[in-house]
């Protein structure tokens, strides 16, 4: 068997999108377009998908208290959905199958299925796809965690609105081309373990029906400030959780804050529940699932309990953000 050490090396979000890359690849085939299939990471061909699997689910993030998860459609705080609004999913292009009429269809896996969950875990028969979350924070800028995009990487990234429960059952998985971006450069990043984690990635062309988040442009938030987060946990389509506070404000470069997060919500924008500013953007956490039995569930800790979610301050990158627009003049 393959060296498990150099497995373990690799992290939480490499490993998912090995595991979305060999379910592409699958996808396309079915649709008779394998020869366009990218091929799997050569460091990870010599271990079988049930190995990347088990070593994922001993690097993944944790619920805190209640479950406080919404899907989109459940969601009626219209400050939350314009928040949300601001908000994509990061696809590798090749889990991203063109339908030659101006939409695309995104290659997913059943997330029970894939995690191997209990029966009564949340969300169990929806689709995972996703490797990490972003936020819009300027036109033609996306704002990320740096462990999920590379300058070796950043073009084969997609950047993608929309991939959302519409109901109960069925998710937004056909979405129309003028919803992807294409990342095109690498406007800056840090990736320190214990310390600052995040990139600005430039897309291919400005963003103009959906809202640039505001962000925090001077000093930081405060002690046990109300926040809330929304992005793709494990690669589900969107989900909102708030019920969260600021816990441990004392880093310099992030905070820390009892979030409902997972693998996959990495990148995620955390806001201001009062001010509606992005903080931060979630970087790393908690474990997510614990084995019961033959099956996964998640992790539960109590609301004041366990590490917290670590979420990089956006001071780390504002100043390689443009300044905002200037607010309108008031009337003669």
């Amino acid at each position: 068997m393959a060296n498990l050490k150099k497995l373990e090396a690799f992290s939480a979000e490499e490993l998912r999108a090995e595991l979305a890359a060999r379910a592409a690849e699958k996808a396309l085939a079915a649709s008779r377009a394998s020869a366009l299939a990218q091929p799997t990471s050569s460091a990870l061909e010599a271990f079988d998908t049930a190995t990347v699997v088990e070593v994922l689910r001993d690097k993944q993030k944790v619920i805190y208290g209640v479950d406080d998860r919404q899907d989109h459609y459940n969601v009626t705080d219209q400050g939350r959905l314009q928040d949300g609004d601001s908000v994509v999913a990061l696809f590798r292009s090749n889990a991203v199958v063109d339908n030659g009429n101006g939409t695309s269809t995104l290659a997913t896996q059943n997330f029970r299925t894939a995690y191997e969950l209990c029966n009564e875990e949340p969300f169990g028969i929806q689709p995972i796809g996703a490797f990490c979350s972003g936020v819009l924070v300027a036109p033609d800028i996306i704002a990320t965690a740096g462990h999920c995009v590379t300058a070796s990487n950043v073009t084969n990234i997609r950047f993608i609105f929309g991939f959302r429960m519409l109901n109960a059952t069925t998710a937004q998985v056909v979405i129309n081309n003028s919803e992807i971006y294409q990342g095109v450069a690498l406007l800056g990043r840090e990736e320190i373990g214990t310390g600052p984690d995040w990139a600005l990635i430039r897309i291919d062309r400005a963003v103009t029906n959906h809202r640039v988040a505001p962000v925090r442009r001077t000093g930081r938030v405060t002690d046990n400030q109300a926040v809330h987060v929304i992005g793709h946990p494990c690669g589900l389509p969107m989900k909102f959780a708030g019920g969260a506070a600021v816990r441990n404000n004392t880093p310099n470069a992030y905070f820390v804050a009892n979030l409902d997060t997972y693998g996959g919500n990495s990148g995620s924008p955390v806001f201001n529940s009062v001010t509606r500013e992005v903080e931060g953007i979630l970087v790393r956490g908690e474990t997510d699932f614990a084995l019961i039995g033959t099956c996964n569930v998640s992790l539960v800790c109590p609301a004041i309990g366990c590490r917290g979610e670590d979420c990089t301050r956006v001071s780390e990158f504002i100043p390689l953000l443009p300044a905002p627009p200037a607010p309108p003049a008031p009337p003669a």
